[in-house]
């Protein structure tokens, strides 16, 4: 059995930059029935004002920032693992109370957990005991923007919750190797996920760093270092594409390139590693490229590209060719919509 780390690396920096003022609700479980206007008429209106550190959404001080770098120095750089026997259903059923996270076992679903934590101005359906989101205010990281969101079938949707390690490639990048339990933990630990716009929910898709960063430049550098702290607490790795994705945006911050330096080192010393992991079987190798003329590598198609971890493949990497481009935008190989 693997053995998830037992302390987060940078999650206590994160809530207190990020803006996440911890909600923990301790109640029975809601209805999560869907609501229609009729139930405005009689709500509970509770306070939920985000803490943040600058009037920026998204800042992120220096030492996040050296221990996001430090975090991602740490990570295991592999090949792609191939989806073969991928399914939402391998994290368990969706929003999970059944869990060990944080929000774990406090009778409500996570989705709702989430909003409580994300959204402002929240207003509660009665006799929920709190559990049930009717309305909210988010100020959304990703894109800058403000959404009023209501519950309702054709108005959810406008909010979404996404993961900020995608599961798919969570499963592609070491979660095969988890259990059930780990894997759905990680499906709905409060530290990979995010209500963000619907939209660009959609957008993002299963893409990781190297393929899709948010809109909003000023958040960009605590996305990925939450994504580089869910990825050391769940003991999964990172492509080199998405390792050199990470570091450019981080050093966009102001990190340091060079994570080995004294200074990192000097910082390492209130870093606390998480414990080793092992794990349950042996990852899929990464399927080796067949070699073209003059040596280069060489891809017959996009799914050997991906099983080789080298997909997306850009102008001018090895393996990139026009007949792998279809779309001609420089780019081959883009991840596919989840």
């Amino acid at each position: 059995m693997r053995k998830l780390c037992g302390v987060m690396t940078i999650a206590t920096i994160i809530a207190a930059v990020g803006g996440c003022t911890p909600h923990v609700p301790t109640r029975t479980a809601g209805t999560g029935a869907s609501t229609t206007s009729a139930e405005f008429s009689s709500v509970t209106t509770q306070s939920s004002t985000p803490a943040r550190t600058s009037d920026v959404p998204g800042a992120i001080d220096r030492q996040a920032l050296t221990a996001a770098a430090v975090g991602l120095a740490a990570l295991a750089v592999k090949g792609r693992a191939p989806k073969t026997g991928y399914s939402r259903d391998q994290f368990g059923p969706s929003w999970s109370d059944d869990v060990n996270v944080q929000f774990g076992h406090n009778g409500c679903d996570t989705r709702n957990d989430i909003l409580l934590r994300d959204l402002t101005a929240v207003a509660v359906k009665p006799g929920t005991r709190n559990c049930v989101v009717l309305s909210g205010t988010l100020q959304d990281p990703y894109s800058g923007s403000t959404i009023a969101f209501q519950r309702g079938t054709a108005t959810s949707a406008a909010v979404q919750i996404d993961h900020i390690v995608p599961l798919s490639d969570a499963w592609q990048t070491g979660a095969q190797q988890l259990t059930a339990d780990q894997r759905r933990d990680l499906a709905n630990d409060p530290r990979n996920l995010q209500a963000t716009d619907g939209k660009l929910n959609d957008q993002k898709s299963d893409g990781d760093a190297a393929t899709w960063l948010p809109p909003n430049k000023a958040y960009r550098c605590l996305y990925v270092a939450r994504q580089v702290d869910v990825k050391r607490a769940y003991g999964l790795w990172v492509t080199l594409a998405e390792r050199d994705a990470i570091a450019r945006v981080l050093q966009s911050c102001g990190a340091a390139a060079d994570t080995e330096t004294t200074a990192a080192q000097e910082d390492m010393s209130t870093y606390t590693s998480p414990p080793a992991i092992t794990a349950t079987t042996d990852a899929p190798a990464p399927v080796a490229p067949a070699m073209g003329p003059g040596g280069s590598a060489y891809y017959p198609n996009c799914a050997a590209a991906r099983a080789a971890g080298a997909a997306p493949l850009y102008r001018g990497d090895p393996g990139y060719r026009t007949g792998l481009d279809g779309d001609g935008d420089g780019v081959a190989c883009e991840p596919k919509r989840r």
